[in-house]
């Protein structure tokens, strides 16, 4: 089967195409650059676009890392250090990522961390010494901080 050649993209379309794909989505930057390179435009093309697109209010790494936070917490269920690490490997810098998690709602956050714990904890015994430290174990993975974790289990373990 032969490969068929990807027609070249205009820097014009390619711009339009972002520009729609932002609309729709927060996007950050890095994977915007990706898709540019992706399709075969210069660095210099891919710079244009990306300016043209924060100047029209398309692309804003700031809001991407808002938006990425508040939807981890809420539907992925993550604690804080796994959003920074995400955010970390869509090259959103320190201040941006520290920006948006400290923007994040305390009592979604924690309603999360709760979802969590109890999910896990229906499948352990928490008067086990090993069981505790799996879900400890489990939340830290999920990103949660050690005291949080810490209440979270010693709750549990009292009401059962």
């Amino acid at each position: 089967m032969k490969k068929r050649e990807r027609r070249p993209v205009s820097e014009e379309a390619m711009r339009m195409r972002l520009a729609d794909l932002c609309a729709r989505s927060e996007q950050c930057e890095s994977d915007l650059r990706r898709k540019i390179r992706l399709a075969g435009l210069t660095t210099d093309e891919a710079d244009r676009i990306i300016e043209a697109l924060q100047s029209g209010k398309f692309l804003d790494d700031a809001r991407f890392a808002r938006a990425y936070a508040r939807d981890k917490v809420r539907f992925a269920g993550w604690g804080a250090a796994k959003i920074r690490m995400g955010l970390a490997a869509k090259r959103i810098t320190g201040t941006l990522a520290t920006q948006a998690i400290e923007a994040i709602d305390r009592r979604e956050y924690i309603d999360a961390l709760k979802r969590a714990a109890l999910a896990k904890a229906r499948s352990l015994d928490l008067t086990s010494r090993e069981d505790v430290q799996k879900l400890y174990t489990h939340l830290a993975q999920r990103g949660f901080e050690s005291q949080l974790i810490s209440r979270i289990t010693d709750y549990l373990r009292k009401d059962r």
